[in-house]
């Protein structure tokens, strides 16, 4: 029988081994630019002394400034519209309204998270679609047409049970 001071050096032991390996399977955090740049570099050489001009003007107010002074969108309450004003802001010329592309990322609907695919009668993610890229077959079952969507965001923030993520390329 193990004495109670071996029993708390195991039951140590097997809680740091759990939580090291719940860290290690931590997925990386994805960094979401602006859709104005052509080289990723320049985020972390040219934002540094700026005065984040692209954040303050975004309509949608997705862009935030992160803690290492670059900005990175958040899609938690709004999406992209495209508008071209953080380009037109970014006095480092990092954003360039003559760089802009669709969103690098893509979204992807988790089945175990969303209410329809648990047979909940749901269409907040269809309908802010304005792409038409979320497609519902037989009304249960919503897939993105990654052909059509832009990844502009606005499904994420609309989604009650947070099924919607970024997922690398």
């Amino acid at each position: 029988m193990l004495a109670n001071k071996e029993r708390r050096e195991l039951f140590s032991f097997l809680s740091t081994s759990i939580q090291d390996v719940v860290k290690e399977k931590k997925p990386k955090e994805t960094i979401l630019r602006p859709p104005y740049f052509s080289d990723i570099n320049a985020f972390d050489i040219e934002c540094q002394n700026c005065e984040g001009l692209c954040a303050t003007s975004c309509q949608e107010q997705i862009i935030i400034i992160g803690d290492d002074k670059t900005p990175r969108l958040d899609f938690s309450k709004s999406g992209c519209t495209y508008c071209d004003d953080c380009a037109v802001a970014c006095t480092p010329d990092v954003l360039k309204v003559a760089n802009k592309k669709l969103i690098e990322e893509k979204v992807a609907i988790s089945q175990t998270q969303c209410m329809s695919w648990e047979g909940v009668m749901c269409f907040s993610c269809k309908d802010p679609c304005l792409e038409d890229a979320i497609d519902f077959k037989a009304m249960f079952t919503p897939t993105i047409d990654q052909e059509k969507c832009t990844s502009c965001g606005f499904c994420i923030s609309r989604c009650p049970s947070y099924a919607i993520e970024v997922k690398g390329i």
